[in-house]
């Protein structure tokens, strides 16, 4: 049973930032949407293009009327080492998602495979949240690759605001 469907209140998800405050989603009053961006951790040289990638796009994003907030089950450290190695200045980075939080927004959990990984980590994930807290689109990976790129979403993004379309995938 999927526990994140469209139409459908966002599950629950509260971190700390890089930047010393909690972020808590319940909160978040985007003139749009919140798009939250599950990623692997400082270990994953793909998400270190992704991020690098969407830190070069985040005034696009807001221009559209969307916060943007990225999370992984890193630890302070691994974060703060994040932010200061990658390229992601603009970004709100958020860690220590524990796994059971990453289980109830429907995310994979990997186990490491070589030392350069943690014992346990999540897949990547990307979301759009409503400002009423529903969801409003999810694309979820098993792997680190395949993920929407930018440029497509700002482009889907253009199209549902100016078509009003509605959220699908709920039924």
């Amino acid at each position: 049973m999927k526990n994140v469907l469209p139409r459908k209140q966002a599950p629950q998800l509260r971190v700390q930032t890089t930047k010393g405050v909690e972020w808590n989603l319940e909160d978040e009053k985007p003139e749009n949407f919140t798009m939250v961006v599950f990623y692997r951790g400082i270990h994953c040289p793909v998400c270190k293009k992704y991020l690098t990638e969407l830190n070069s796009k985040i005034d696009e994003f807001k221009e559209r009327g969307i916060d943007v907030i990225c999370i992984s089950a890193n630890t302070e450290e691994l974060a703060k080492k994040t932010v200061a190695s990658w390229d992601v200045d603009q970004l709100n980075i958020g860690y220590g998602l524990l796994t059971e939080d990453a289980r109830k927004w429907d995310l994979y959990i990997s186990e490491g495979i070589n030392d350069k990984e943690p014992e346990a980590f999540f897949e990547p994930g990307l979301f759009l949240i409503k400002p009423d807290n529903s969801v409003y689109a999810a694309s979820i990976q098993s792997m680190p690759f395949a993920r929407p790129e930018f440029d497509a979403v700002l482009k889907a993004v253009d199209f549902v605001l100016d078509k009003n379309y509605p959220p699908r995938g709920e039924a």
